[in-house]
């Protein structure tokens, strides 16, 4: 049985990895391969790997009911890009669920004081948005 000689030095162990994963290939078609290295120019921050990892896998820190206010903003800011009157109905009333679950729970953090959304305001007001903008296209 022949061994293969352990490297003298960790240093050693990686260089000899890094080599054979190139040679096998690894390295090879990465994503930004041959692009600069983004973020070189922003400030030097401790905490710049927890902030990625919050961005990319798209989790919040926030307590419960700024989280929740947080929520109702952007649903009300993308109710006009929404095309289907059952998708604006489906998100308020999601959002209403989780709204009652967030009021009806001590939490950690601000107290919850987000009203529910009116649902049918909401939709009639959708609908009155939609024909104005279908009006619109018609025109042009």
């Amino acid at each position: 049985m022949v061994r293969e000689r352990k490297p003298t030095s960790p240093a050693t162990s990686v260089d000899e990895q890094i080599r054979r994963a190139r040679k096998r290939g690894l390295f090879d078609d990465l994503e930004g391969e041959g692009e600069p290295l983004r973020d070189l120019r922003e400030v030097e921050d401790p905490t710049w790997w927890g902030k990625k990892l919050l961005a990319r896998e798209q989790l919040s820190i926030l307590p419960p009911a700024l989280e929740v206010k947080h929520e109702v903003e952007e649903l009300l800011d993308s109710l006009p890009t929404m095309r289907d009157e059952g998708q604006v109905r489906e998100r308020l009333e999601e959002l209403n669920e989780k709204i009652r679950r967030i009021n009806s729970h001590a939490h950690a953090g601000p107290p919850t004081h987000q009203a529910l959304l009116d649902v049918e305001a909401r939709v009639a007001a959708w609908r009155l948005a939609r024909a104005e903008a279908d009006a619109r296209e018609g025109e042009e």
